[in-house]
C-alpha cells in the first residue's frame, strides 16, 4: 500500500461570504489573530509529516504565493532593526514545506479544483485539506486520518455529526459504523434537505483519496450549484472501493463563515500566552456590561 505523501489545498474560491473584505484579498489570507487561515492548514499538514503541498489558486491569489515565499526586503529591515524574533518567524514561514501552485482558471467547484492536481499526484493516494476548516486538536487531524489509513487503506473522509437542521450545509454520509468513530460509506449526498438526509454525519474538509478519483472526476457532470462536486465523485468511488468516514478528535472551526471565524479568533486568542490572560479579562468586563 502506497503512503500518502502529498496534500492538495484548493484555494481558488472567490470568498463571497466575506465580501467586501475579499474583494481584493484572498479569503485564505484573512488572519485569525496574526496568522493567515491557510497557514494553519499548512502547519497541520507539516505536523502530520507531509513534505509536498499543492495549492490550487485562481486569479488575484498572488498574496498566497508571496506569503510563503522569501521576503529579502522585509528580512533585511527586521535584521537591521534588531527584531530577531520577528525575523525568525518570517524566515520560518518560507521554510515550512515545499509548496507548488496550479491555477484553476475559473471557479467550477471543488471537484474541478481537485482534478487540477492530477499531474502533481500521479498514481499516488493523496490528502485534500480545505482552507475553510481549521481544526484544533492535540493530535493533528490529518495525522489521525493518516494513522487510520495505515490500518484500513481505501479512501477516508473526515466527518463530524451536526444538528439535523444543518445537514443542508454539508455533504452527508449514508454509512454504517464498523468500529469506534469509523464508518463504511455506502453513499454520499451533497447538501440534502433535512427530511431527506441519510444521517447527520457531515464532511468536514479533510480527505485521503485514492488516485482513481481523477478518472471519475474527468467525466463528472456539474451537480449542486452548477459546479463539479467532489462529493459526487466520491459517491461513485464508494461503489467501487472502500470509502470510510472518520469522526476525528478535535474541534473544527468553519472560518469561511463569519460566526465561525469569530469563534476561532476568540478561542485561539484565549489560548495564546502573550495575550490570552489580558484578553480574557477584557471579555469578562465586556460581558458584565451586557444586560
Amino acid at each position: 500500500m502506497k503512503k500518502v505523501q502529498k496534500v492538495v489545498i484548493p484555494a481558488a474560491g472567490l470568498g463571497t461570504r466575506f465580501l467586501p473584505a475579499t474583494k481584493a484579498q484572498p479569503k485564505e489570507m484573512l488572519p485569525v489573530i496574526d496568522t493567515p487561515t491557510i497557514q494553519y492548514i499548512i502547519e497541520e499538514a507539516v505536523n502530520s509529516g507531509i513534505k509536498d503541498i499543492l495549492i490550487i489558486t485562481g486569479k488575484d491569489k498572488n498574496a498566497i504565493e508571496d506569503h510563503f515565499d522569501k521576503s529579502p526586503t522585509l528580512e533585511n529591515l527586521l535584521r537591521s532593526k534588531g527584531k530577531h524574533e520577528l525575523l525568525e518567524q518570517v524566515k520560518d514561514i518560507s521554510q515550512l514545506v515545499d509548496i507548488y501552485y496550479v491555477r484553476q482558471k475559473e471557479p467550477r467547484g471543488l471537484g474541478d479544483a481537485v482534478y487540477r492536481a492530477r499531474k502533481f499526484i500521479g498514481d499516488e493516494p493523496f490528502a485534500v485539506m480545505l482552507g475553510d476548516d481549521v481544526v484544533r486538536s492535540s493530535k493533528p487531524c490529518l495525522k489521525q486520518m493518516l494513522d487510520l489509513y495505515e490500518e484500513t487503506g481505501g479512501s477516508i473522509i473526515g466527518i463530524k455529526e451536526v444538528p439535523g437542521d444543518q445537514v443542508d450545509k454539508y455533504g452527508i454520509l449514508n454509512a454504517e459504523c464498523v468500529k469506534d468513530k469509523v464508518y463504511r460509506c455506502n453513499d454520499l449526498v451533497e447538501k440534502p434537505a433535512p427530511a431527506e438526509a441519510p444521517s447527520r454525519l457531515a464532511i468536514m474538509g479533510r480527505y485521503i483519496i485514492q488516485p482513481q478519483v481523477f478518472n471519475i472526476l474527468a467525466r463528472t457532470s456539474a451537480g449542486a450549484g452548477g459546479e463539479i462536486q467532489l462529493t459526487d465523485a466520491l459517491k461513485e468511488l464508494a461503489r467501487k472501493d472502500y470509502v470510510y468516514g472518520y469522526e476525528f478528535e478535535g474541534y473544527r472551526y468553519d472560518v469561511g463563515d463569519k460566526l465561525g471565524y469569530l469563534k476561532a479568533t476568540v478561542e485561539l486568542a484565549l489560548e495564546r500566552p502573550d495575550i490570552g490572560e489580558e484578553f480574557s479579562t477584557y471579555l469578562k468586563n465586556i460581558i458584565s456590561k451586557i444586560k
